[in-house]
């Protein structure tokens, strides 16, 4: 029976995709360390993306934009993002676990398990290959506009963050239906 395992990244940023990871692992795995990649460093993340890779059945990662986001709220953008990221393994498997409450609509059975990403190796899998996606796209972002500081915040709604959102605006990969930015936006139509 090939179980996959789903998680999600990035739901809570101000800015940019939200990152979902798809993961099935052989019974018989070798890959130690595995948990909640929030309960990981970058480096151990870093790592374990790696081994997962190396030894998985089959793995994707998949998102939805900023403009996903926006165009159908956060919560749809993440249960799209879990189907993407389902639909693109090279293998179909037989029952997928997906980390939370709620599951995205899939062509196969699926159960929702809270804090499954510390309590199931492949939800966990799944989750450090979506959040070291997602930390990537905050890099790039990063080196496309240095002032918002998005290689330290990750996107998310730090006191820096805000600053600079003040500042120098959003910018196209803001998600303008959050609050922040929208304040950002209106703030900056006053002028």
């Amino acid at each position: 029976m090939l179980i996959c395992g789903v998680d999600e990244a990035g739901r809570g940023p101000l800015v940019g995709s939200v990152f979902a990871g798809a993961v099935i692992l052989p019974s018989n795995h070798t890959i130690e360390g595995l948990n909640d990649s929030k309960k990981l460093s970058e480096k151990q993340r870093d790592r374990l993306a790696v081994c997962i890779k190396e030894q998985a059945i089959a793995w994707a990662v998949a998102s939805a934009t900023a403009a996903e986001v926006d165009e159908i709220n956060i919560l749809q953008a993440t249960m799209l993002a879990m189907q993407r990221a389902v639909g693109a393994l090279s293998i179909t498997p037989s029952e997928v676990l997906v980390d939370g409450n709620r599951t995205p609509v899939l062509a196969m059975p699926s159960r929702a398990i809270i804090k499954g990403d510390a309590t199931e190796a492949c939800i966990s899998a799944a989750s450090i290959l979506a959040k070291v996606s997602r930390d990537a796209e905050a890099y790039a972002l990063d080196l496309r506009y240095p002032q918002y500081g998005f290689a330290q915040h990750k996107g998310y709604g730090t006191a820096q963050h805000l600053a600079a959102l003040a500042q120098f605006g959003p910018i196209p990969e803001h998600r303008t239906s959050f609050a922040p930015v929208r304040a950002a936006y209106a703030q900056r139509q006053l002028f």
